[in-house]
């Protein structure tokens, strides 16, 4: 009864969005990691392209923890009105590091659109006595267990890049979560932890002032977006490659007109060359996608691919 009254008074919200002009009042942008990380400097961006272009305020709402699990809950169970929005990474992640969720990704959602992709950046402290990638690997052979990596929390691009690197380049590492980039980071300036896989918004600014060094992109060549870092192949690494993104999404049942004015202003936002000079001056690359329904089944197609990643690389949520 419960469950049949609530899917009732979310229809009656729907239907009430559907009989005003939209959108008609703010709209919240959610975003599962605090500020200081990628996916709160995308939030930002797309909350303020989207206001410019749809004529009402975007407020960026941060719910960290729980490697973006709240801020996924908290949106599944919004109205599906259109005046709620999620900034995600794949999903499918969560799903495959989390033997119970309290949503369904699948069933839960809408997808937008695709606002950026990117590499992390394997980033170490300026104590490490590493000079690249090669030295790195070695150092960590020698000294099992003793390096300490930061990572946004289990489930993020930094963790799941972290693992990945360490299967395929034979070492281990001492895992410390954070609840986001931003706090990461600090650990890592602080040498409290010696290694980040790091979104590039997160770490950019330190790397180009000398106060963190970056040895490597995780993808497997050099990205237009990182100048002067080299890919991993190139790095000595072969067979490494992560990249990670970020997209939009509303709650099952927003109606389509609504998502469909979500998207056409996403992509007028990021059509834009100054937006997208500062996506790649953050070490990505605008993305967006052609129509809602493309970027479902880019999300769809992929989901496999994600749960393989988890599985083969023994990430688990500790």
């Amino acid at each position: 009864m419960t469950r049949l009254l609530a899917a009732l008074v979310l229809g009656a919200a729907a239907l009430h969005a559907l009989a005003q002009p939209y959108p008609a009042k703010p709209i919240k942008l959610v975003v599962g990691y605090p500020p200081g990380g990628s996916g709160d400097f995308l939030s930002r961006l797309a909350a303020d392209e989207l206001g410019k272009e749809l004529g009402v305020p975007v407020v960026v709402e941060n719910k960290p923890g729980a490697a973006g699990n709240i801020a996924h809950e908290f949106v599944a169970r919004s109205s599906p009105d259109g005046y709620t929005v999620l900034n995600a990474a794949p999903m499918a992640v969560n799903r495959a590091l989390y033997q119970h969720l309290t949503y369904d990704p699948d069933k839960d959602f809408a997808a937008v659109t695709r606002i950026a992709t990117g590499p992390t950046l394997v980033c170490v402290n300026n104590s490490v006595p590493v000079k690249d990638l090669r030295e790195l690997i070695a150092y960590a052979k020698q000294n099992p267990g003793k390096l300490f990596h930061a990572s946004a929390g289990a489930g993020s691009a930094p963790h799941l890049a972290a693992v990945l690197f360490e299967s395929v380049a034979g070492v281990k590492f001492t895992h410390v979560q954070f609840k986001g980039g931003g706090p990461a980071t600090q650990s890592l300036l602080a040498g409290d932890t010696q290694v980040n896989f790091a979104t590039a918004p997160t770490v950019m600014g330190f790397v180009r002032a000398g106060r963190i060094r970056a040895l490597a992109v995780s993808s497997g060549h050099a990205s237009p977006a990182v100048p002067g870092i080299p890919g991993a192949e190139e790095a000595g690494l072969p067979g490494y490659d992560f990249t990670f993104w970020f997209g939009l999404f509303v709650p099952a049942g927003t109606p389509a007109a609504a998502i469909q004015r979500l998207h056409g202003a996403m992509l007028k936002g990021l059509a834009k060359a100054d937006v997208r000079d500062k996506i790649a001056l953050q070490g990505m690359d605008a993305t967006p996608s052609a129509s809602p329904a493309a970027f479902d089944a880019e999300v769809k197609g992929e989901t496999r691919y994600w749960e393989k990643l988890v599985r083969d690389a023994g990430a688990k949520v500790d």
